[in-house]
């Protein structure tokens, strides 16, 4: 089936004979009717597009399996010149056919619901960042100094706010965005409680939230793009999922050319990576060893995505593993957790009971912690000290010709 917003182009591919079978309404009512006359010991085959899921979970009680097509790898497998929606759904019944069909992962009913929370929740904050960069805006366009205070959206950046002198329409502007500023932090608090009590009991993102740099929202959003971490064989396959693999170019002989990251898979799950490397960074231990030695050599910007990878890869071994971060700040995992069932509304501990999560209150203990982590930052400096570049291939080549003519 190639699938579009209105109607499904079907094509039947039976004992190697195309045959068209006409078109289907996107409905609920026109696919169950759709249904009936599939048989059991069908397969059908979709590609990946905004209706997908739900199409599969209507057909698939009815059929033996539906598969839902990467389309990006279709194109590039199959290029035809004559393009149309016969031709594509035609296109699909013959690579899956003949086994070469690039197959999407299809997540569970739970992960589907945790992927729409994190991204919806990832729009909402792109639309507030909108709307501050046009109140900053235009306090640039009428010469209006920088807020003395750190945050021109808080009370008393708002008092500030109030007291400049901008045209009135510019005014009038200002205070829009301001509500709108309102409305979707009351929404963004909103989802921020749903998605807390979503995995209150997942371990899996307990687990990731072990790890130094590493939040609830940068943990949620990381275990509902991977889903099953079992059908990644290696970290590197989880790497290149979520597009920090860098391109290599090589022909012939010639020596591999290592470009820029691909950039190819989940982007929002990339760009929470990278904003957990740049807080990684900053806390001392053997992650900010990393970023640091990676800097001197190649600057900062490509030390926070190499740090962003090397997240990626200690991930996938927590999670495969099943094991938590050793480096892990008790303290500071256990304000973690804290904050995160006080998101998801529960109810806070009054009076003389303390839990975990006060230690991380007490000075001295947190700074108890810090020296483990500067003493582990330490010992990982010591390590790699020891380490020796690799020479050139070619070099390798000619010391071994050598050592064969003596």
């Amino acid at each position: 089936m190639d699938i579009h917003r209105t109607f499904g182009e079907v094509v039947i591919w039976e004992r190697g004979v195309l045959r068209h079978a006409g078109r289907v309404d996107m409905t609920r009512t026109a696919l169950e009717g759709f249904e009936k006359t599939l048989d059991p010991t069908d397969e059908v085959v979709v590609e990946a597009t905004g209706n997908s899921m739900a199409v599969s979970r209507v057909l698939s009680p009815f059929v033996a399996r539906v598969v839902i097509a990467n389309p990006l790898q279709v194109k590039a497998i199959a290029h035809a010149q004559v393009k149309t929606d016969k031709v594509d759904a035609g296109t699909l019944a013959n690579l899956y056919a003949a086994g070469y069909l690039p197959v999407v992962w299809t997540p569970d009913a739970a992960t589907e619901r945790l992927r729409r929370l994190v991204a919806r929740r990832y729009q909402v904050v792109r639309h507030r960042t909108r709307v501050k960069n046009e109140v900053h805006s235009i306090l640039a366009t009428h010469l209006v100094p920088k807020c003395p205070h750190a945050d021109l959206f808080n009370q008393r950046g708002r008092a500030w706010l109030v007291r400049q002198v901008v045209p009135d329409d510019e005014r009038v502007a200002i205070e829009c965005n301001i509500r709108e500023l309102d409305r979707l932090a009351e929404d963004q608090a909103a989802l921020d409680r749903e998605i807390a009590l979503s995995v209150m009991d997942d371990v899996a993102v307990r687990r990731l939230m072990t790890i130094t740099g590493v939040n609830l929202t940068v943990s949620v959003g990381i275990v509902a793009a991977i889903g099953d971490v079992t059908r990644f064989k290696s970290p590197q396959k989880l790497v290149s999922y979520f597009g920090l693999n860098p391109r290599v170019r090589q022909s012939g002989l010639g020596a591999a050319h290592h470009g820029r990251i691909s950039k190819v898979g989940r982007s929002h799950a990339r760009a929470m990576l990278v904003e957990a490397a740049w807080a990684a960074a900053k806390a001392p231990g053997p992650l900010h060893a990393f970023f640091v030695r990676i800097r001197a050599k190649r600057g900062h910007q490509v030390a926070a995505v190499a740090l962003a990878r090397k997240l990626t890869v200690l991930c996938w071994h927590l999670l495969t593993k099943e094991q938590d971060y050793l480096w892990a700040r008790p303290d500071l995992v256990a304000n973690k957790t804290r904050a995160m069932e006080l998101q998801a509304g529960l109810p806070q501990k009054k009076g003389n009971r303390r839990g975990p999560a006060y230690a991380y209150n007490v000075k001295a203990l947190r700074d108890q912690e810090r020296q483990i982590a500067e003493q582990a930052e330490k010992n990982y400096e010591r390590f790699v000290t020891r380490w020796k570049a690799r020479p050139p291939k070619e070099e390798v080549r000619e010391r071994l010709n050598t050592a064969r003519l003596e």
